[in-house]
């Protein structure tokens, strides 16, 4: 197949192991990234499977509808960015593996990262250091703190792992379900939503973005949130009611906020009244970007194509395609 690979930013996917999958295939890597839906077309125009990298790039009907050789779209994870009704209206197979085993360690790792860099102060401190200024303040200990962490699921469980080699204490509030689980599982559950916020030294969000979560942390939520207390955010910005965050900082709850996403990708305008802010710390959405990370991911897109070349497709998101051709 003619394959496109789109927003390989920093061309690593050639690289790594995974890639071998698609020696059968006529590869095309692009490496910047592009917006403009007639400059997109023109660049896939002869493309049958494209390969979508997370969420980067939005794949709208105007842009399906000009591709007349499209076949497949490979990815991996939810796709709010894919309009699903427009594939199977121009007979383009989606098929992405929400459901692969496994935590991702690389997004947990970097929730932990971003919680010690807020808690000691690591980015001012280090700058305060290289500015020749030394220390600039005093940070916090971990132990015997208490980690609030928001959705019961992988990452959260991995993060929570962390937090207890730290030394440090985690409760747990999610959904109705999500509770149940945990208390099945023997966790500690906040007694409400209101403690939960009240209570915690740090809160971080780790649920999927769909209409039911969206909005979900309101304003009410983070003003709650205890003097002194973080905020991390390493799932999706839209978890967040809009301007609540910043607003927060601007009124002191939280005190502190660590975040890898935002509302607008990608945030390029240094004066962002966010981005800027003091009182936050920023990473340009790369909890999943690990070499590993990207072997583990790709390996299972480019096995949904192989699978899809073989005539026995896997993970597909509208399989009614397959009953048109």
């Amino acid at each position: 197949m003619k394959i496109h690979i789109l927003d390989d930013w920093f061309d690593t996917l050639r690289k790594l192991p995974s890639f071998d999958m698609l020696a059968d295939h006529d590869v095309t890597v692009w490496t910047d990234h592009q917006e403009d839906t007639e400059v997109l077309a023109n660049r896939l125009y002869e493309a049958e499977a494209v390969v979508l990298f997370r969420e980067r790039t939005k794949v709208t009907r105007d842009l399906l509808e000009r591709l007349p050789n499209l076949k497949l779209i490979s990815q991996r994870g939810v796709y709010p960015h894919v309009d699903v009704s427009a594939c199977t209206d121009n007979n383009v197979l989606l098929c992405s593996n929400k459901s692969a085993d496994g935590a991702n360690y690389a997004a947990a790792e970097l929730t932990f990262a971003l919680m010690l860099s807020a808690m000691r102060q690591l980015p001012q401190q280090m700058a305060s250091a290289k500015a020749g200024a030394w220390q600039m303040g005093v940070g916090k200990t971990l132990r015997g703190r208490t980690l609030g962490i928001y959705g019961y699921g992988k990452i959260g469980k991995a993060v929570a792992e962390y937090a207890r080699a730290f030394g440090m204490h985690v409760v747990w509030w999610a959904s109705d379900e999500g509770r149940r689980r945990a208390q099945a599982d023997a966790e500690v559950v906040a007694p409400s939503r209101a403690d939960f916020f009240a209570n915690c030294d740090v809160v971080s969000l780790h649920l999927r973005l769909t209409p039911e979560t969206k909005g979900l942390i309101t304003a009410q939520d983070l003003s709650g949130m205890k003097s002194g207390s973080v905020l991390i955010n390493t799932s999706r910005a839209g978890l967040i009611e809009t301007g609540a965050l910043l607003d927060g900082l601007n009124t002191g709850a939280p005190a502190l906020a660590a975040i890898d996403v935002f509302d607008v990708e990608p945030l390029t305008d240094p004066n962002d009244p966010l981005l800027s802010h003091p009182n936050l710390i920023a990473t340009p959405h790369i909890g999943f970007v690990t070499e590993d990370e990207f072997e583990k991911q790709f390996a299972d897109i480019y096995e949904q194509i192989n699978a899809y070349v073989d005539g026995t497709p896997i993970h597909t998101i509208n399989p009614e395609v397959l009953d048109q051709t």
